[in-house]
């Protein structure tokens, strides 16, 4: 995996929203702040349009994110909020200057539709993180707002908790994955289902019915993606409902149910996720994941973790040089011939 360049003070970032309709109301406490860390926010120039219940429609929203993906003075883009939209401008995305001059992607939620795409198709760090609606209204710094500045100026992450019950003992290693559960569910059968196998797995939720929760994770088990994880990181799983006669089950009891018969190690109640002190989690970047009385999850520095996927500079290299070998062999024949 490729870690991109981290941020430093004059940097130029850009702001979009691929998804749900925004204000300025709602984002001027993130401009604020991110102007106190010397960034310098160019918004999209479609960011605040309205189309029904998404920030414009699709050829708006696909337009700025393009826009901050090939501008080389943009070193990330935060996604100003989730919602719905984002699986909708994925296919008008073209990603080949971003492979090769990667910048942080920063968002979660719907947001998790970017993350799978780069982490299958490009093998580039992304950041899940809170957003710019997400931001204290007041402009001060949170818990979720100090933890992402740590990251994009390159602080590697460690996190170290109590081990909720339910959790599951063990120590594991592997690349972090996933993000939001629905989102996961709903890019199965996609070109951006993620492999999950010998990765440790991040999942949280918002505002779902238990009975659907237990309909998405058994699809995630009966597709192979929970059997052959390394480890699972269980987020916060906010805000659900039940029906009127109850399911019988929380979030958690269902997802510990359905991994039972694994042995790896299970975090529950990591804070992440759509909750307060959402803490970010560097996706694609190798972690180690220990579990007993007390939980750690303790993200790797860049450039120790195993890639499958070379730079646009190696690959170049790779291909004239086997060219080169080949005329060479050509040559020889031909000569021992005559």
């Amino acid at each position: 995996m490729r870690t991109p360049p981290f941020l430093k003070s004059g940097d130029k970032v850009g702001m979009v929203a691929t998804a749900r309709k925004i204000s300025l109301d709602e984002v001027e406490p993130a401009l604020h702040l991110y102007e106190s860390w010397g960034l310098e926010v160019v918004q999209g120039k479609n960011l605040f349009n309205e189309a029904h219940q998404l920030a414009g429609n699709d050829k708006e929203r696909a337009a700025d994110m393009q826009q901050m993906l090939d501008d080389p003075a943009i070193k990330a883009i935060f996604c100003a909020r989730g919602g719905y939209g984002t699986i909708r401008i994925i296919d008008l995305l073209d990603f080949r200057t971003f492979e090769s001059h990667p910048k942080w992607i920063v968002g979660f939620s719907d947001v998790t539709v970017l993350h799978s795409h780069i982490h299958k198709h490009f093998g580039i760090e992304t950041l899940h993180a809170t957003m710019p609606l997400n931001f204290p209204k007041d402009g001060s710094e949170d818990v979720s707002t100090q933890g992402l500045k740590k990251c994009l100026f390159g602080e590697t992450p460690e996190y170290k908790l109590t081990a909720r019950l339910g959790s599951r003992s063990g120590h594991a290693q592997g690349v972090v994955v996933g993000g939001n559960l629905s989102i996961l569910y709903s890019l199965r059968g996609t070109p951006d289902d993620i492999n999950t196998e010998g990765k440790i797995l991040f999942i949280e939720d918002l505002d779902e019915y238990l009975y659907h929760v237990d309909r998405m994770i058994m699809n995630l088990k009966r597709g192979g993606m929970l059997d052959r994880l390394a480890g699972l990181v269980v987020g916060g799983m906010t805000d659900m409902r039940d029906n009127a006669v109850p399911f019988g089950k929380t979030a958690e009891e269902i997802i510990a149910s359905a991994i039972a018969e694994y042995s790896y190690p299970v975090i529950f109640g990591f804070p992440a996720g759509h909750l307060s002190g959402n803490q970010p989690i560097i996706l694609g970047r190798e972690a180690t994941l220990s579990v007993g009385a007390e939980a750690e999850l303790l993200f790797k520095p860049p450039g120790e973790t195993g890639s499958k996927h070379y730079s646009a500079f190696v690959k170049p290299v790779i291909f004239i040089s086997g060219f080169f070998i080949l005329l060479y062999l050509i040559y020889q024949m031909f000569f021992s011939i005559i």
